[in-house]
């Protein structure tokens, strides 16, 4: 993983999902390094969900082995699509919705949820609640015209993506265009919410470490301009100083957007 820009099969042979998790996602508070990370991006998530409309269709794109964005989503969407590249992230998912006893613990996240909803004690009727709303674990690919494909959905009025297309794509052109395809899933008017970080060229999962494309706040807000987006408001994370045992980002950034409707 040293050498190049990690591909998908560097994901499929490399990535090891359940690590992933324990390392970054076994509390609220997230992996120690990050500091507040984990809870900006939850608070963010529940305020951006709180405050908005109510969803017919939710996607998520490169989920990741990840639940905490759509525990967020839930009771303020009806369906939930949720998608990766990877096959040991979808099983990780899998091994959730079918309540096996070997997945990944989400209740400290799901009662750190619900607390910020104002009822800790509703966790799980908000884990209930998720797996009735998660309808598909598909595939995704989002250097695809169609990231879903063979599947074709109805576009979905809102999209989700996290952590996602910078680790996805190797160049900027590449990064702009796996914007577009994904455009092509959301209604004109549907509402993305984007989480990413700046100038990050690396994080690390079991002490391997995984590329990622470095780029600045001006570059990703031209980039969703040229996809079809509005930006409607963002939150910005500085990364504290010492986290680059972990990666080299320098900040997150939590984006609400909606695609405009001559996209």
């Amino acid at each position: 993983m040293e050498s190049g820009f990690t591909d998908g099969d560097g994901y499929e042979k490399k990535f090891n999902s359940r690590i992933y998790l324990e390392t970054y996602y076994i509390s609220p508070v997230g992996e120690v390094l990050e500091k507040a990370f984990l809870p900006f991006v939850l608070t963010n998530l529940v305020k951006a969900f709180s405050s908005g409309p109510k969803f017919h269709t939710l996607l998520e794109i490169g989920c990741g082995p990840c639940l905490h964005l759509a525990l967020c989503a839930s009771g303020h969407v009806e369906q939930i699509v949720v998608s990766d590249f990877a096959s040991s992230n979808r099983r990780e998912i899998e091994l959730w919705l079918q309540n096996d006893p070997g997945a990944f613990d989400w209740s400290p996240i799901a009662k750190y949820v619900c607390e910020l909803e104002g009822d800790r004690e509703k966790w799980t009727e908000k884990e209930k609640k998720l797996r009735d709303s998660i309808k598909q674990v598909l595939k995704c690919d989002v250097h695809q015209t169609n990231p879903l494909d063979p599947v074709k959905l109805e576009p979905v009025d809102c999209l989700v993506t996290s952590l996602c297309l910078e680790a996805a794509c190797k160049d900027k052109a590449t990064y702009c265009a796996a914007l577009r395809n994904i455009a092509s899933l959301l209604k004109p008017g549907g509402v993305l919410i984007l989480i990413s970080v700046l100038n990050e060229t690396y994080y690390i999962v079991d002490e391997l470490k995984f590329s990622c494309l470095k780029f600045n706040q001006a570059f990703l807000e031209s980039a969703m301009k040229e996809a079809g987006y509005e930006i409607d408001g963002f939150e910005i994370f500085v990364a504290p100083d010492h986290v680059r045992s972990i990666s080299d980002c320098e900040a997150a950034i939590f984006l609400v957007a909606h695609k405009c409707k001559n996209a």
